[in-house]
């Protein structure tokens, strides 16, 4: 899938699942033991997650580490996506059904979209516009017919996790250049650790075995693939473009509620499922396209060089430690310092961190 943005659509939608799955199954054992303890049990089965992930993966050495700058977006990040979101969501899952849980997540997208586009700069275009409404319109449709029994209290808690999360996004968004999994276990080890410590120092107990594994379990996938999935996303489609995809995720936590807990199902589901289903089709043959000028910029990441020539924004000269081994042929990826030229092109592109200009 040589296409940049299709892999960011792919890695976002299957971060979209694993999130999705998760409220649900959370709820199923968020009596088991107390919010905080589910909470830091949930990432811990992240950080044991990546860990095999890097196992598996090798040293990445095409990737760019993070550095000292860095430190505190990590920072807000792990605080506010690894701790407050999390704690509020389990919180909020104690007071309300899976079903009406899942769709009040649909507050994160709202949160990460408005950020993004109005702190962050980013441009969604027409396609884009249209693909946020239908989704948007999908979850408020289906809202409308499913959230009778939401609490105050724990609609609230929920919208607080959505706002967190809504930053957490943007601040990885800035971030997602540097090595995506080690950001993720950095959040997961700095998220779960600190509330492990807590928890057992407030001398909580752990669940039960199989409400253990399972918090670990819904961790792992849930939590660990699901950000490094979504960090992958965000550096491919930009925070606002990666929110209207990510908006897919509650829709899955229904569904699940519905075919697997027996919950409900209604026709305002059905109908928001195609209104979903709609929006992204219109984001998967988004052509955003236009003439724009790049100014001169120079900065570290992973990127891929062609000898041959290819990609405009990266045909910068090389040092010798930055080249392929000798008989190496093609393109190859590596991460290094490099300075973009400026440049005036026309080319299809998103908000990524190259493509931050003005629109008409």
């Amino acid at each position: 899938m040589a296409n940049p943005q299709r892999r960011g659509l792919v890695a976002g939608l299957l971060a979209a699942v694993f999130f999705g799955l998760s409220a649900p199954l959370i709820s199923v054992i968020s009596c088991e033991a107390s919010p905080l303890m589910i909470a830091a049990l949930l990432y811990a089965g992240a950080a044991l997650a990546l860990l095999v992930v890097r196992a598996a993966g090798g040293r990445q050495q095409a990737e760019s580490p993070v550095q000292r700058r860095d430190l505190a977006p990590l920072m807000g990040l792990t605080v506010l996506g690894g701790i407050v979101g999390p704690l509020c969501l389990v919180q909020g899952l104690t007071l309300l059904s899976a079903g009406s849980a899942s769709l009040l997540l649909n507050l994160e997208a709202v949160f990460t979209m408005l950020i993004a586009v109005l702190i962050g700069r980013e441009h969604l275009s027409r396609n884009g516009l249209i693909a946020a409404a239908l989704i948007v319109a999908g979850a408020v449709f289906l809202s409308e017919g499913s959230l009778g029994g939401t609490t105050v209290q724990g609609g609230l808690l929920i919208g607080s996790a959505c706002l967190a999360w809504g930053i957490d996004n943007n601040l990885s968004q800035r971030l997602s250049l540097r090595n995506p999994l080690q950001i993720s276990l950095l959040k997961a080890f700095g998220a779960s650790v600190p509330m492990l410590l807590l928890a057992m120092g407030l001398g909580q107990r752990f669940p039960a075995g199989p409400g253990l594994l399972a918090a670990l379990a819904i961790g792992a996938v849930g939590y660990g693939l699901s950000i490094w999935l979504d960090l992958l996303a965000l550096r491919e489609l930009g925070a606002a473009r990666e929110a209207v995809v990510f908006a897919t995720a509650p829709f899955v936590g229904v569904v699940f509620s519905v075919l697997v807990l027996r919950e409900a199902f209604t026709i305002h589901q059905a109908l928001a499922a195609l209104l979903i289903m709609v929006g992204v089709g219109a984001l998967l043959k988004e052509n955003h396209t236009h003439r724009h000028r790049h100014a001169a910029l120079r900065h570290v990441h992973r990127h891929q060089h062609d000898p041959a020539g290819g990609d405009p924004h990266h045909a910068h000269d090389h040092r010798l430690v930055d080249l392929p081994p000798p008989g190496s042929r093609g393109p190859y990826w590596h991460a290094h310092d490099h300075l973009h030229e400026p440049i005036d092109h026309d080319h299809p592109h998103v908000s990524d961190a190259h493509h931050r200009h003005r629109h008409g």
